[in-house]
């Protein structure tokens, strides 16, 4: 299909200097030899600086499923700077902030019904390993601060969410400045290589929790924190039943059950957030990402009203009952930009968009098993893996992809040697079509 002209004139690094910028996950000296940027965006595309058009089949980075630069957004951003800029969380508060969370609250399953605002995924989860710590004191268990986690998880780079993490590389230097977190295996199984949707084997896998309740003692761990599906490690999805017996082991033993949904949330599974595609209600469930249609940072932990109420009321009369907080919480910008987002999510159908366009998605993206460099794919939702064959260096060959990817035209993130595909929901079958074509002829061209 042919993409739109650039809706901008190109922007230009004009006589800005690049050796001023430290970017993040990148390697800066191959970065500024030989750099790919973007200089605009409208919909289901990016521009170049010369004003090429990249699909954004990774919507943005699983921020942006509404697609880019949508007025909606941008008008209620530039009418709340003009009323009101900025207003402190701590002893005060703006009405956007209540409404926000009062809209949230209808999205999320029964039962959880209290917002803690923050700003990124990061500082959601340790935020909420912060709360699960101040629940277990408050309901007479100060001895439960250990946290179980998962081998593949990424839970964010602060050091809470690093001590969670179980991807190797973003724990090497970090891991051991905070104690007291173990891991479960992670859920790939040999006999669920190629398989979309949950795979029928690794329910058992959840057992390993009950192996390190035998191990630690259940009245040591605070919380189980797992994602729904395990995202930026390669798209694990969850074995059936696999979340449903997590679940009946932290109820059996007074552990509350944590989803990381900074990925998974606000339609990406089909539903508001995958705890309802799975059936499973946690205790606690961080988002993040699609929060604003990725326009404004913003983030928050969904905290049950059993686990709220019991910090609460457990704190004397006009005391602070929960010591934390950030000078960003609930900013009434980023506030307004998620009221936004929320009315162009709810007014486009975009959840149940993206659930009828999923089955179509996951069949074109299973073609490409055909492939002789194709591992394994595995994908839920608007979500799908695809493992390329390492060249002896694990994670050169997905980093090279993803570089020819940007050059033929496609945005996509890769993690090793997998790439994540996380198309819009605005995309139409054409610009899956496209999608799907673009990663068959670039894995084409690594040959044999």
């Amino acid at each position: 299909m042919n993409a739109p002209h650039a809706p901008l004139s190109p922007l230009t690094t004009g006589s800005a200097s690049l050796q001023h910028q430290w970017l993040p996950f990148t390697p800066n000296r191959e970065f500024k030899s030989a750099p790919q940027m973007f200089g605009s965006a409208k919909d289901q595309y990016f521009y170049d600086l010369d004003g090429r058009p990249v699909l954004d089949a990774g919507s943005g980075l699983f921020t942006t499923p509404a697609g880019h630069c949508r007025a909606e957004i941008a008008e209620a951003v530039h009418a709340q700077l003009l009323s009101l800029d900025f207003s402190p969380s701590f002893l005060r508060a703006h009405p956007k902030s209540f409404e926000l969370s009062t809209r949230i609250a209808q999205l999320l399953p029964q039962g959880i019904g209290k917002l803690f605002f923050v700003s990124s995924g990061s500082e959601a989860v340790d935020t909420a390993m912060k709360i699960c710590l101040a629940y277990q004191r408050a309901v007479g268990a100060p001895g439960r601060t250990m946290f179980v986690s998962r081998e593949r998880a990424y839970h964010g780079v602060n050091f809470g969410g690093v001590a969670l993490s179980g991807m190797v590389n973003n724990r090497r230097a970090f891991s051991n400045i905070v104690h007291g977190v173990v891991h479960m295996r992670d859920t790939w199984l040999e006999e669920n290589r190629y398989v979309t949707g949950q795979p029928e084997h690794g329910r058992e896998l959840a057992d390993d929790l009950l192996r390190l309740i035998l191990l630690h003692g259940a009245e040591n761990i605070a919380a189980c924190v797992v994602e729904p599906i395990a995202g930026s490690t390669g798209v694990l999805v969850p074995p059936k039943g696999y979340l449903e017996r997590l679940r009946e082991i932290c109820t059996a033993h007074g552990i509350l059950l944590v989803f990381d949904e900074v990925i998974c949330g606000f339609g990406r599974t089909g539903e508001a957030f995958a705890s309802q595609s799975f059936g499973v209600t946690p205790d606690l469930i961080t988002m993040a990402k699609a929060i604003t249609n990725g326009a404004v940072p913003m983030a928050a932990v969904a905290v049950a009203d059993h686990v709220h109420d019991a910090i609460v009321n457990s704190a004397p009369d006009g005391a602070i009952e929960f010591f934390h907080g950030y000078t960003w919480s609930a900013h009434p910008v980023a506030s307004a930009a998620a009221l936004a987002a929320l009315d162009i999510y709810r007014d486009e159908r975009l959840f149940e968009r993206a659930q009828s366009l999923s089955g179509y998605f996951l069949e074109q993206i299973a073609t490409l098993a055909e492939l002789p460099i194709v591992t394994d794919i595995r994908g839920y939702g608007m979500l799908a893996g695809i493992d390329v064959q390492s060249d002896g260096k694990p994670g050169r060959r997905g980093h090279l992809l993803q570089r020819k990817l940007y050059d033929a035209g496609l945005h996509l993130k890769t993690t090793g040697d997998c790439a994540i595909v996380a198309p819009q929901f605005v995309f139409d079958r054409e610009h899956i079509d496209q999608t799907v074509d673009v990663l068959r002829n670039t894995l084409l061209s690594f040959g044999a």
